[in-house]
Formats: structure tokens, sequence, C-alpha cells
């Protein structure tokens, strides 16, 4: 998750919402990455979406089954599904999302084999969202 967050922290440098991921499979980190939704002008430039990509190019294909995906915030209903197609094996995430994430929504979004850890470094990873938006509003 520590790498995760210095992605997200990247992205705060860039001017984009802070959330940062990197996807590890059999003890390698093979993607990582953060939101790009500013840079790109694209609304599914999330973390998430970006490594699902990265990740199953690295792999050579389109199931992430062996790898897990670190996350700083818990992913959206558009990630969410996506990962679904993709068969994630595991998702952990630090901070919850109450407004937009998943959960709220249908937790069965995620394919029923993946394995779901939730609150790793919840604080250190809401922090830098909550900072990045008050610091937007002053």
């Amino acid at each position: 998750m520590k790498e995760a967050l210095r992605e997200a922290q990247l992205a705060a440098d860039q001017g984009e919402v802070p959330i940062g991921a990197v996807m590890e499979c059999k003890g390698k980190i093979i993607a990582r990455g953060h939101n790009l939704t500013e840079t790109l002008t694209d609304p599914t430039a999330h973390a998430e979406m970006q490594l699902i990509t990265m990740a199953t190019e690295c792999l050579g294909g389109k199931y992430l089954n062996d790898c897990t995906l670190y996350v700083t915030v818990e992913p959206c209903p558009m990630c969410a599904a996506a990962l679904n197609w993709a068969q994630l094996g595991t998702l952990v995430y630090g901070a919850a999302d109450p407004k937009r994430g998943y959960s709220l929504f249908s937790p069965s979004l995620l394919h029923p084999k993946t394995e779901v850890i939730s609150g790793v470094m919840a604080t250190q990873c809401g922090e830098i969202v909550s900072t990045f938006f008050k610091n937007k509003r002053s």
C-alpha cells in the first residue's frame, strides 16, 4: 500500500485526484499508476482502469486471477465491474468511499472469487484525498 500511496502523491502533484494503485503478481509489482482523468480528459482514466490495461498487457492475457491490486481508495462501480471482467484475484484497498464506492451500490460487482481486504492504511489513504480537496477549496 505504501507504493500505492506514492502513486497517489504523484497524482496530487499533477493536479489529479490522488488515488494511486499498484498491481502485484506472484510477488512482483507488474504495474503502477494513478488517476489520469484530468491529464487525459477521460472520465474513465481511473488508476484501476490504467492498471488493468498495463497488467493484462504485461501478462499477455485478459485475466488477473493471480494478481493483487492495491489501491488507496475503494474502487467505484465502473472500476469494480472492470475488475470483475478481468477476474482479479485479490483487491486490497485503503480508505472506503462512502459516496461513490462500489460497495454502496452493489458488493456483487466484483468477481465472486475476488478476495477483498479493506482498511489497509485507511487513515493515510483518506488523508491524502481529504487534504487534496481541502486545498482545492481554499
